[in-house]
């Protein structure tokens, strides 16, 4: 920022880095200019948020690169070079371009994707082979040519260091790299020598890397390959050399850790024939390799890598023995971790001589069983006048153990080496060589010791070298150009050096220490603390411990734990153990030693020309493309390259080469300048008038050096520049493209105008000719309307003349019949009276004839006694006496004559009254015929009614004979025929139903008789309700022995089942009649305008489901009521049986009526009212007004009463909601909108309608309310006052 401000400062729309807690930088853009003094920098985040940013004018927030240099594939060609600048562009290049890849300088920084990338095949390693490193994108292969192409060119060593903290990928870096070399370099005549320098990275895998918290594959070695060439640059061979083997992972794990790799591949192959004789296990058997608890790494397959592992021993030319014995002594150090050692008191252990696992690894190591067991838990102690043998306490014994344990691991990984490096010897004479060096990182932990103390060591001298060779690089760019040298300071990082290996340095006090008998870990911390607090700056002790110190490293402060420093240090065993193990030669050394190793790799490394490659691990949790900025920040720091970044902006980080200069500046230059030939010479002329302060640049021999934000400042110009340029074009554009628009807007009003102008005249003769041609339709339209009324009123004429002289020859035919009827009438009616004249003039011609020959007769007698005067007179009385009484006999007659006109006139007001009388004779026709019929298929049936004439004429006779064998039973007090004979009637009983469950008469006859059972056993066998009615001598008759309470529950049960069947074959017989019954037969005549529908036209037969009449279903109460009561079922019964009929009946024909549109009239409602009365006639005529089947039809009555009803004023709505007591208002709003063709919704939302105020407006009404049937319950009741 302070070479921003002598371009404009803190500008408005200047962005810079500010420290975010998250993110470890934030963006931020300036919104207010920044003036010098003000305490606040006015910024505006990435999310809009403004924030007054506390700045110290002293120290301003660094300033962001412009975003064309946002990607570059090089740090060093940032602008600003800063942490902020580095690690945004990392994260750019990383998440948003999906590249891993980036240059720092001379570094190759390598982030590990976590996924696998297609970049690596053979086609790659060919596009870089030959190229320049700056040529083609960073990539590891580019970094290996670079060396490959100096050591062929230079004929020097060169050395590619890999760093990197556990999980960053540097066994893959390295791994990538030695297969570069392989490929570019293999040799025709020795082709397999590729193949084995690259078969060597799975093996010392196997033994030397293992799985850890931050890696599945963490290398826990340092290993330095050299790759040896010829003169002709072919591989010829290759040597291993290897640093700080994690030793203490053979015997110890934290959580979530394992073992090394070989290990669990040996427990995956146990089972396989050649590996059963180290009788190995799981994993989880042993103590060395369970203690981290996480045995198996997902997606690895232990037992596949095995096999590649015995293949890579033997494309070394490792055969199967020494594979053998490098896999028993693997399983015998397995077997010694699980050697059980029991303490025996405070100072001694002890070791079973019956121990399983001991006894496995002296036989795998063919050592004496005795002495192991012996010396593991004892010690020899040689001094000058005597040998002391001092037991061991059992922690001591475990450690012994351990140590030997990691004795042998550390003596076997040497011994594979060596076997490595004898297989990959070459007989020729080394040229150049390339070192491949895979090393562990920088290392911080929340609890370091030991192993974390050496590998920061081993850091710290490599970052020296790292650091003077960077400088060096510098020195020779800057000469190279011509460049006056000015001294760089740089972070050196030697006293730390110093503070570890020096004389009195920490390392030499900690060999001093382990060499005292009685040295303790304690005892050297105190020693440091005496030598360094607050003698050494790079040394401090913890405020709030005593057992640890803190070394300031070049990448971060680290605190150590003293805990076993010594212990590890000295990594010793006992000499009796080592004079054990007879094919070991193991002399004690301490670690400390390794570490003159060390120091020949720095004196190898410094001879070679070194490149680097600094991996890095983007997140924790190994997510693939996943940037963590904290972490990546914190490598960054680790590895060097901000020190990198930080040596480069001291001097001059941007260097551009003159014709890349001209080509990107040319627009900043004037006419004038580009006028002259040399670009150079215009590139300085351009530099010194646009930037005034000439140490902001420096002129070399091919490239131009500019300190930190020149660039930026470039290419701001170059952008303004560039902004005013589009302005004046935009201008010049925009005036064009306007006058260009008004022009086109002009010629297409003229354009438009002529062709609106042309259509108003086409449109107005369009008018015209339409109207005329609209005259024209019209005359021959109405014409057409004409002739077609005039035909319509014809045809209607004609068709009602039809009619009418139909409707009058019918009428007149009607006439006819009737005149020809009363003819017949008149006829039998004369013949009767002509008779009854006949006879009445032959009895008056009788006695006319009597009178005469009275007459005649008192003519002779009073010629005869003419002389008795007294018999005279007697006779002339007599005779007196006689005329009266005929005259009276006359008059009589006479008088019946003048009745037979009376009669007559009778005879025809009785002949107007014979058609109702007929139709009472044809519906008692019906019901014969229909009970003929049911008759004679029963007579046809496969089985005969249980019926005879004694039945019949003694309703329950069945019952009572089962109850007088019960009787019998107890009687004789046999329980088991009882037993037997219930169980036997009751299935019986149940056997008959279930064969006839669908004949009524045989269910109304079960049902009756089971029912007299019942009644007969509650009366009889105990049960108080019934018992309390009896007389004393019905008391008598109790059962004496047995209490048949089962047997009445099963009865009951079973009566039960038999009414509800009983109910369901009635229902389903009568319910096909009920809507054509009840609904669309209509026995009313002369109420509707179609022609009489009635009995007449019906069939006498009941079967035909088409023909169904309201005949038909009383006929069918009939039949069901007479069946009933022959059977003798229980009056109760029968009128609960009713009464469902009748619910059915009601029910089913509301539903319907509802349902249909067209049966909701005022017609129908007389009709089903009529239908009612005929229904409630026959419950008169049967007598059965009590059992409440009358109030079943309340809803059907209510609801045929409501279509005949007037539904007009407020008295109507009122009278409605009186009568419809029995109806929902749902049903009746339902029921009017369909009658009155309406929809219900309009009918309540019209607030005028007087019928929709009496309802209650709080009600809400579905569309659909149906009806819900409740079956009537059966009840069981006794008949009181019963005699049996």
């Amino acid at each position: 920022l302070e070479q921003g401000k002598m371009f404009g400062g803190c500008t408005s729309y200047n962005r810079v880095w500010i420290p975010d807690n998250e993110e470890v930088w934030q963006s931020a853009e300036i919104t207010k200019n920044y003036k010098t003094g003000d305490c606040f920098l006015h910024v505006q985040l990435e999310d809009g948020t403004e924030l007054n940013y506390p700045v110290d004018p002293a120290a301003l927030p660094p300033l962001r690169n412009p975003d064309i240099l946002v990607g570059e594939n090089d740090l060093t060609a940032l602008s600003y070079l800063h942490e902020p600048a580095v690690l945004h562009n990392l994260k750019v290049r990383f998440v948003e371009s999906k590249l891993i890849y980036t240059y720092s300088g001379i570094i190759l920084v390598a982030i590990n994707p976590y996924k696998q990338l297609p970049i690596y095949g053979d086609a790659i390693i060919h596009a870089y082979s030959g190229q320049n490193m700056g040529d083609m994108d960073p990539h590891i292969f580019a970094v290996a040519e670079e060396a490959y192409k100096q050591m062929a060119r230079n004929n020097k060593n060169q050395s590619i260091i890999v760093s990197g903290e556990s999980g960053a990928g540097k066994t893959v870096s390295a791994r990538y790299t030695m297969r570069y070399f392989a490929t570019v370099s293999k040799s025709s005549s020795n082709a397999d020598v590729e193949d084995k320098v690259l078969a060597s990275n799975p093996i010392t895998e196997a033994v030397g890397n293992a799985k850890t918290t931050r890696n599945d594959n963490s290398s826990r070695f340092g290993k330095y390959t050299e790759i040896s060439f010829d003169q002709s640059y072919q591989i010829i061979g290759a040597n291993m050399r290897t640093y700080l083997l994690e030793k203490s992972r053979v015997v110890f794990q934290s959580e979530n850790e394992r073992n090394y790799h070989i290990f669990y591949q040996l427990c995956a192959s146990a089972m396989q024939p050649e590996f059963k004789h180290l009788k190995l296990g799981s994993a989880e058997e042993f103590n060395y390799t369970r203690m981290g608890g996480s045995t198996v790494i997902e997606g690895v397959d232990d037992r596949a890598n095995m096999v590649e592992t015995q293949k890579t021993f033997a494309l070394l030319g490792l055969k199967g023995d020494f594979q053998m014995d490098v896999f028993k002594m693997l399983a015998a150090i397995l077997h010694l971790g699980n050697v059980d050692i029991t303490a025996v008191g405070d100072e001694k252990s002890s070791i079973s001589l019956e121990d399983k696992h001991l006894n496995i690894f002296c036989e795998l190591l063919d050592l004496n069983c005795d002495k192991m067991a012996q010396w593991l838990c004892h010690r020899k102690i040689i001094t000058t006048s005597e040998t002391v043998i001092k037991p061991m306490t059992r922690a001591q014994a475990v450690n012994a153990r351990d140590a030997l344990a990691k004795k042998i691991y550390s003596h076997l990984f040497d011994f594979i080496v060596e076997r490595i490096n004898q297989a990959l010897q070459f007989p020729g004479k080394q040229h150049t060589f390339i070192g491949v060096l895979d090393i562990y990182g920088f290392e911080t932990f929340d609890v370091n010791s030991f192993e974390q103390f050496c590998i920061n060591y081993a850091n710290e001298k490599l970052q020296q070298q790292f650091n003077l060779h960077v400088f060096k690089l510098e020195q020779e760019e800057y000469m190279k150009e011509d460049i006056p040298w000015t001294l760089i300071d740089f972070y050196d990082n030697q006293p730390v050096i110093d503070l570890i290996e020096a004389k009195m340095g920490i390392l030499e006090l900690l060999d001093e220490e382990c060499l005292l008998p009685h040295g303790t870990d304690g005892n050297w911390l105190q020693k440091l603390y005496n030598n360094f607090v607050n003698k050494n700056a790079l040394f401090e002790k913890p405020r709030m411990s005593n057992t640890s110190f803190i070394v300031q490293h070049f990448a971060d402060k680290v605190e150590y734990k003293c805990e076993a420093f010594l212990e590890k240090n000295r990594d010793t065993v006992h000499e009796v153990l080592i004079e054990i193990l007879k094919e070991s030669k193991v002399c004690e050394q301490s670690v400390t030693i390794n570490f003159l190793s060390l120091s020949l790799l720095m004196v190898t490394l410094n001879a070679t020309t070194p490149h680097y490659v600094r991996c890095i691990k983007p997140n924790d949790e190994k997510l693939p493309f996943e940037f963590d900025s904290k972490r990546v920040a914190q490598q960054l720091r680790a590895c060097g390259v901000l020190e990198t970044i930080r040596i480069s902006a001291q001097s001059y980080p941007s260097r551009w080469t003159y014709i890349e200069f001209f080509s990107r500046y040319s627009i900043l230059m004037t006419q004038q300048e580009l006028s002259i030939n040399d670009k150079k010479q215009i590139c300085k002329i351009v530099l010194q008038r646009l930037i005034q302060d000439h140490n902001q640049y420096q002129f070399g021999r091919t490239k131009i050096f500019f300190r930190a934000g020149q660039v930026a400042y470039l290419e701001k110009l170059r952008s303004d520049k560039l902004r005013h340029a589009c302005i004046m074009i935009q201008k010049s554009v925009r005036g064009w493209l306007h006058r260009k628009k008004f022009l086109r807007m002009k010629q297409a009003a003229i354009i438009i105008q002529q062709y609106f102008r042309g259509y108003a005249a086409e449109k107005l003769h369009q008018t015209l000719k339409q109207t005329w041609a609209a005259i024209i339709i019209q005359k021959y339209c109405r014409g057409y309307l004409v002739r077609r009324l005039c035909q319509l009123i014809h045809v209607a004429a004609v068709t009602i003349q039809a009619y009418t002289r139909g409707f009058l020859a019918r009428k007149k035919y009607r006439k006819m019949l009737e005149e020809h009827k009363a003819v017949i009438l008149q006829k039998y009616a004369r013949a009767w009276l002509a008779r009854r004249r006949f006879q009445n003039i032959r009895r008056f011609v009788l006695n006319i004839q009597l009178s005469y020959r009275v007459q005649q007769l008192q003519k002779k007698m009073e010629e005869q006694v003419r002389d008795t005067s007294q018999f005279m007179i007697l006779l002339e009385s007599h005779f007196q006496s006689q005329k009266e009484t005929y005259e009276k006999e006359i008059e009589g007659l006479n008088f019946k004559v003048e009745h037979l006109s009376q009669d007559i006139n009778h005879l025809q007001k009785l002949f107007r009254e014979e058609n109702d009388i007929n139709d009472g004779i044809r519906l008692e026709v019906s019901r014969l015929t229909s009970e003929n019929l049911v008759r004679s298929r029963c007579r046809k049936a496969k089985y005969v009614f249980p019926r005879g004439v004694v039945v019949n004429m003694i309703p329950g006779l069945p019952a009572h004979i089962l109850f007088m064998c019960v009787r019998y039973a107890d009687y004789l007090n046999d329980a088991d025929m009882l037993k037997s004979f219930m169980n036997v009637t009751i299935d019986g009983i149940k056997q008959v139903v279930k064969e006839h469950s669908e004949d009524f008469e045989m269910l109304s006859f079960w049902l009756s008789n089971t029912h007299y059972f019942l009644n007969c056993l509650k009366q009889y066998s105990g049960e108080e309700g019934f018992m309390k009615c009896n007389t004393p001598r019905q008391n008598k008759n109790c059962l004496k022995h047995f209490d048949l309470s089962e047997y009445r529950q099963i009865l009951s049960d079973l009566a039960i089942c038999i009414y509800h069947q009983f109910i369901i074959v009635m229902e389903n017989n009568i319910q096909p009649m009920i809507v054509p019954g009840m609904l669309e037969y209509e026995s009313l005549q002369g109420i509707s305008g179609l022609k009489p529908t009635g009995f007449r036209k019906r069939s006498s037969s009941i079967d035909d489901t088409d023909t169904y009449t309201m005949t038909s279903i009383l006929q069918q109460l009939s039949y069901f009521y007479s069946t009933m009561c022959q059977n003798g079922l229980d009056p109760e019964l029968l009128k609960q049986a009713v009464k469902q009929l009748f619910f059915l009946i009601g029910a089913i024909t509301l539903n319907s009526l509802f349902l249909r549109k067209d049966m909701c009239s005022c017609r129908k409602g007389m009709q089903i009212r009529c239908n009612i009365s005929y229904l409630e006639e026959w419950l008169k005529d049967k007598n059965l007004q009590s059992s409440n089947a009358k109030e079943t039809l309340e809803p059907l009555s209510q609801a045929a009463w409501l279509l005949q009803v007037k539904k007009i004023t407020d008295d109507d709505a009122k009278e409605i909601c009186e009568h419809c007591t029995s109806l929902s208002t749902v049903q009746v709003v339902n029921h009017l909108a369909i009658g009155l063709s309406f929809d219900k919704n309009s009918i309540l939302q019209h607030s005028t309608s007087p019928l929709v105020s009496w309802f209650n407006p709080g009600q809400q009404l579905s569309t659909t309310q149906p009806l819900t049937h409740f079956p009537h319950p059966v009840g069981w009741g006794r008949k009181s006052g019963k005699k049996k």
